[in-house]
């Protein structure tokens, strides 16, 4: 995965640090993060089979000992790196609140950072590992698509509900609603992502632009049907 600013990608040797015993919490954090960031590496270049212990120990720098008093096994160690990974890109998701009071401008720019989500390269080798590893791993499925999907989706609900309650759409499901909006403009974006295939930006912006076009003439209340 790609590298955080200010924190170097390369492995120090364990035992780095001020020959005062135990490690501090600090250098106890740093040693986890290196730990994580080697594990996610490997299982995303070589595969759960192709990983093993003791590559990972060696790209972080660190014994096997420590590795395994963090992680008892292979299973553990993958469930554990999967999560924080998908976790992390979370965290380095922009907020998009408030939104605009126009809703087609407000579709507009969730649907831009839709595709955008859809389209990183971290997420996208994570959603590849996540489908190679569905069926020995389901929690893992299970918690890259809450992650991925579910807090976009429930942007998209909440804002349906508001200009509900105002009035100006109607919608006879308002979850169905979200979720094919959701898929209207992030799905084929990240199948294509997922062979390495890109649309032009202008490309992909005519796809968003009609895609809340589209959605938005099945919501509208239209005044003059109104009794």
């Amino acid at each position: 995965m790609s590298t955080e600013p200010g924190v170097s990608a390369e492995p120090r040797a364990e035992n780095d640090r001020p020959r005062s015993g135990r490690p501090t919490q600090t250098e106890a954090a740093r040693l986890t993060d290196r730990i994580r960031r080697a594990a996610v590496e490997a299982f995303l270049e070589r595969g759960y089979d192709g990983t093993s212990m003791e590559a990972v120990a060696q790209a972080a720098g660190v014994t096997k000992g420590t590795l395994y008093a963090r992680y008892p096994d292979k299973r553990a160690l993958f469930i554990a790196v999967s999560s924080w990974a998908l976790t992390r890109l979370e965290r380095a998701e922009p907020v998009l609140e408030p939104l605009p009071d126009d809703l087609a401008a407000s579709l507009t720019l969730i649907a831009r950072a839709i595709v955008a989500r859809s389209l990183d390269p971290d997420l996208v080798r994570l959603s590849r590992m996540a489908i190679a590893e569905a069926d020995r791993f389901p929690e893992f499925a299970a918690s890259s698509r809450a992650v991925t999907w579910t807090p976009r989706i429930q942007m998209i609900i909440d804002l349906l509900r508001r200009h509900e309650r105002e009035g100006s759409i109607a919608v006879k499901d308002v979850e169905i609603a979200a979720e094919q909006f959701f898929a209207m403009v992030g799905a084929m974006p990240a199948w294509l992502a997922a062979y390495g295939l890109h649309r032009a930006p202008e490309a992909e912006e005519a796809h968003i632009q009609h895609a809340v076009d589209l959605f938005l003439n099945g919501l509208l209340v239209r005044r003059d049907s109104v009794a």
